[in-house]
């Protein structure tokens, strides 16, 4: 059940057995399977500290901490991925056409983009917070 996009070969691949030990089982339902974690359950929803959001599944980093900004949809959603760290396929699952984001490293699925989110860029990434991990910037000395 790995959410590789068909006909694609990614950077980092594991096999399912391999995915399924590296990842929780809620990481390993979105990542690898496409299922969305119920809204406002994320701990990352409220994150506003400096830093970065990486991809769980294989740690590339995927937005930076001040794109991230209140949806009100209770998913983290960010205005601009980092240059290439982010891929997207149409999505025709459940009725409605939709743009799937992933990972660009391993493939793995993070949510969809939307066409309404703030300026500049009038995008929202809507991301899945149990595909991403936090990364803090560090301290300055």
């Amino acid at each position: 059940m790995t959410a590789a996009v068909p006909g694609k070969t990614f950077a980092v691949s594991y096999s399912d057995e391999e995915w399924r030990r590296r990842l929780t089982a809620e990481q390993y339902a979105v990542l690898r399977g496409h299922a969305t974690e119920r809204p406002g359950s994320c701990s990352l929803l409220h994150e506003s500290r400096a830093g970065a959001f990486t991809c769980a599944g294989c740690g590339q980093r995927l937005f930076a901490g001040q794109t991230k900004f209140e949806s009100g949809t209770g998913w983290p959603s960010f205005d601009t991925p980092l240059p290439g760290a982010v891929e997207t396929q149409v999505d025709r699952s459940h009725g409605m056409t939709r743009h799937e984001v992933h990972c660009s490293r391993c493939g793995g699925h993070l949510g969809h983009v939307f066409p309404d989110g703030p300026p500049p860029t009038f995008q929202r990434y809507c991301m899945n917070g149990v595909a991403l991990v936090f990364v803090p910037d560090a301290p300055a000395s």
